[in-house]
């Protein structure tokens, strides 16, 4: 039995029958004597995990054949350099800046062109997400890029942004798999895994194979394009493969709970507990604009730093851990990944109510 209901942002919580299933094959997978963590990479035993880990995605995701799944290192923040090292053919390109993240992407793909901001919500301290039925984009511009969901501000995309047929590169590390979502609509999508998919240390990229090309930048390192990671699929050199097997495991689970639209609605149900008490609560609030909340991450506070801090501590002791907002927008973050279960989201609030009803904290 657990003890704690984790609301980190990531590394974040995992389904409890995977992490038990994976207990019971650590020492020997599938009566071959070693753990996963021992096999190599080269071993038939690990193609097949890859094999199928690829193509439970494809089939969950419903994939298109002419897309490119790569399993890949060093973390999203990594691909904030590949993206435009791989992709920039005219040294141009149209960001949409909706948080944290995604203006780290900005800033690293300034060392490569010349970056437009197509879009931003900035002066509203990422608030809400900005409208993009009609980008200004350069007519050169080699792509555009999104972060769909925004970790830090809870704030998410509803909607494609309009890119004018330009290429639309999608960080979709915060909702990967927490809802069914349409591939063609994006050239490329990628995520890190350690927030809806397995323990940190792998990126998944999805990406439409004429993307993919032997013309990168000048001196862009071996280990950074894409085309050789995907000659060698995903083997180029050693990959992180327990990560790759947690993967196959979660997608499985999800399979078992009946696929995406079944957890989006299961996602929906566990926001709508939060959200609705928020709305009701004259203590705490919400921190996104109604229109732009994020299923994934609740962002909300009191009006008081001290307030939040003796929160933070009360919940600790009622089980609720990493309930701390990032220090770039301070007060509470609820992060509801897809393992997190209803009844964790319901402790929160009725402590949350209880918190607020006790009339011990906010009233000093």
């Amino acid at each position: 039995m657990r003890n704690v209901y984790n609301f980190s942002a990531g590394p974040a919580v995992l389904p409890k029958s995977v992490l038990q299933e994976a207990a019971d094959e650590m020492l020997d997978y599938k009566g071959s004597g070693m753990s996963v963590m021992e096999i190599s990479h080269r071993s038939f035993l690990f193609q097949s995990i890859i094999d199928e880990t690829e193509q439970d995605l494809r089939i969950l995701m419903n994939i298109p054949d002419d897309y490119v799944v790569l399993f890949l290192q060093g973390g999203t923040s990594l691909q904030f350099s590949m993206i435009p090292m791989n992709f920039m053919r005219n040294g141009k390109a149209d960001y949409i800046l909706t948080g944290y993240w995604a203006k780290k992407a900005y800033e690293e793909a300034k060392r490569y062109g010349k970056i437009n901001i197509a879009a931003s919500s900035e002066g509203d301290n990422f608030s809400y997400i900005p409208d993009c039925s009609d980008l200004e984009i350069d007519q050169d511009s080699d792509y555009v890029y999104m972060c769909e969901n925004n970790t830090i501000y809870g704030t998410k995309f509803h909607c494609c942004p309009n890119s004018h047929g330009k290429v639309l590169v999608n960080d979709i590390s915060s909702s990967f798999l927490s809802e069914p979502m349409n591939v063609s609509d994006y050239g490329m999508l990628f995520g890190g895994v350690q927030k809806n998919l397995a323990p940190a240390g792998l990126v998944i990229a999805i990406m439409h194979k004429d993307l993919i090309s032997d013309t990168v930048l000048s001196n862009t390192p071996t280990m950074l394009q894409y085309k050789i990671h995907a000659d060698k699929k995903s083997l180029y050199n050693t990959p992180p493969t327990y990560n790759i097997y947690m993967v196959g495991k979660v997608i499985k689970w999800i399979q078992s709970l009946g696929g995406l639209e079944k957890m989006k609605g299961l996602n929906e149900r566990k926001a709508a507990v939060l959200y609705d008490y928020l709305d009701s609560s004259s203590l705490f609030y919400g921190l996104a604009n109604a229109g732009s909340r994020s299923l994934m991450n609740v962002t909300f506070r009191t009006k008081s730093d001290a307030v939040d801090a003796e929160f933070i501590k009360q919940a600790e002791k009622h089980g609720i851990v990493s309930i701390k907002g990032h220090r770039a927008i301070g007060g509470m973050r609820a992060s509801l990944y897809n393992a997190m279960p209803i009844e964790g989201v319901q402790h929160l609030v009725d402590f949350m109510r209880e918190f607020e009803n006790s009339g011990d904290y906010y009233a000093k």
